[in-house]
C-alpha cells in the first residue's frame, strides 16, 4: 500500500502493521462504495439530460417522495396523470392534444429519473450505516459522509423546485433552478470523488509540485464548474438549438445583440444569444488552462501517475470540445448531446483526480 510519509505515525502515535492492514481494507471497501454512487450520479445525469430533450420534466406535477415510487398501475390511473398534466401551461400551450401513449412516453422518462435518485439515496445511506455500525469509517470521514448525505437530500429538493417553476407560469423550467440543478450534482459528485480518491493509495505528495501546480489545478477545477452551469442556462433556455454554426456565430465571432435587454447582466442569463456565447467563450478559456496545466505538468513532474493525471484532464477538455462542437451543428441530436453533457461529469472527475494526485492519499489517525 502506498500512503503519505506520515499516515503510519501521524495523529495518534505508531500505527502498527495489523491496524494499518484493517484501515487499508476498510477504505478500499468505503472508496469502491463511493466510486458505485458516483457512477450512479453519470447515470442520473444523462437521464437527466433526456428527460430535458425529451420535454419529459414536467409530465408528473406532484412531488411524493414515498408513494410516487409506484407508477400508475391501470388505464383510470393513467387517465388520471395525464389529467393532471393537462392543467399545466405546457400542455394547454404545446402539447395540447397529446395522447395517452405519448403521455406515458414522457411520463417514464421523468418517472426513471426520479426513481433513479431515490435509488442512489438508498445506495448512499444503507451501506454508510453499514460501514458506520460494523466500525468502519474512521472517526474523521464519519462528518464527511454525513456531509454528503445532507447533500443528497438537498439535491430532492431542489430537483422539486426546478420542476415546480414550470408549472403555473412557464412552458418549461425556471434555467436558473436547472442550472442549479445540474451544478449541484455534480458538486455532490465531486465531493464524493475527492473522498473516493484520496482513500485510495496514492504515492506521496511532492511539496514542490504541488506548490507549482496546485493553482493552476484549482483554477481548472473552478472554470469547469462555472462551465457546467453555464451549460445548464444553455440547456434551460434551448439555447443550443440556435446559431447552430462554428467557428462564426450568426455569421460574426463577436455577433450583434449580445447586451440587447435591459438591464444588462440579464443578457448573460436570459439572452439565447449571450448565454450560447458565454459558453462558447468559457470552453476556449477551459481549453487554453487545461493545456497550460498539462504542458506544466508534463515539464514540472516526472511521476507517472501524475503526468497522466495531467494528461487526462487536457485531453478530456478538448475531447469534451469536439463532443459540443457536434452537438451544436447537428442540431443537438439526443444521442450526442448526451455524450457532451454526460462527458462533462468525465472531465470533471479528471479535475478532481488531478489534485487529489497532488495532494495524496488521507493520513492515518487524521
Amino acid at each position: 500500500m502506498i500512503v503519505n510519509a506520515d499516515s503510519a505515525t501521524s495523529g495518534q502515535g505508531f500505527v502498527s502493521p495489523a491496524r494499518l492492514q484493517k484501515i487499508s481494507r476498510d477504505r478500499a471497501m468505503i472508496r469502491w462504495w463511493l466510486y458505485f454512487v458516483c457512477a450512479l450520479i453519470l447515470a442520473m445525469v444523462v437521464v437527466g439530460g433526456a428527460t430535458r430533450l425529451t420535454e419529459s420534466g414536467l409530465s408528473i406535477t406532484e412531488w411524493k417522495p414515498i408513494h410516487g415510487i409506484i407508477p400508475p398501475l391501470s388505464v383510470a390511473e393513467w387517465e388520471e396523470e395525464l389529467e393532471k398534466y393537462r392543467q399545466i401551461p405546457e400542455y394547454q400551450l404545446i402539447n395540447k392534444g397529446m395522447s395517452l401513449e405519448e403521455f406515458k412516453f414522457i411520463f417514464w422518462w421523468e418517472w426513471s429519473h426520479r426513481q433513479l435518485g431515490r435509488f442512489i439515496g438508498i445506495a448512499f445511506f444503507v451501506p454508510m450505516v453499514f460501514f458506520w455500525a460494523t466500525r468502519r469509517v474512521e472517526p474523521w470521514l464519519k462528518p464527511r459522509l454525513l456531509a454528503g448525505l445532507v447533500l443528497g437530500g438537498l439535491q430532492g429538493f431542489v430537483g422539486w423546485w426546478m420542476v415546480a417553476s414550470g408549472l403555473v407560469d412557464r412552458v418549461d423550467v425556471s434555467q436558473y433552478r436547472l442550472a442549479t440543478h445540474l451544478t449541484l450534482a455534480l458538486i455532490i459528485f465531486a465531493y464524493l470523488f475527492w473522498l473516493a480518491r484520496r482513500l485510495a493509495p496514492l504515492p506521496e505528495p511532492d511539496p514542490f509540485e504541488r506548490d507549482r501546480l496546485s493553482g493552476i489545478g484549482k483554477i481548472t477545477l473552478a472554470l469547469v464548474f462555472v462551465q457546467i452551469f453555464l451549460g445548464g442556462l444553455v440547456a434551460g433556455l434551448n439555447a443550443g438549438l440556435t446559431f447552430n454554426t462554428w467557428p462564426l456565430m450568426d455569421g460574426q465571432i463577436v455577433p450583434k445583440g449580445l447586451l440587447a435587454m435591459q438591464p444588462a447582466w440579464l443578457n448573460f442569463f436570459e439572452n439565447v444569444m449571450t448565454v450560447q456565447f458565454q459558453h462558447r467563450m468559457t470552453a476556449y478559456l477551459l481549453i487554453a488552462v487545461a493545456l497550460i496545466l498539462t504542458v506544466g505538468t508534463l515539464r514540472v513532474s516526472q511521476r507517472k501517475e501524475l503526468r497522466r493525471a495531467g494528461a487526462h484532464v487536457g485531453g478530456f477538455v478538448l475531447l469534451q470540445a469536439v463532443f459540443g462542437i457536434l452537438t451544436l451543428i447537428l442540431h443537438v441530436p439526443l444521442s450526442v448531446a448526451l455524450i457532451h453533457q454526460g462527458f462533462a461529469v468525465i472531465v470533471l472527475a479528471a479535475s478532481v483526480d488531478y489534485l487529489a494526485v497532488l495532494r495524496g492519499s488521507f493520513p492515518i489517525n487524521r
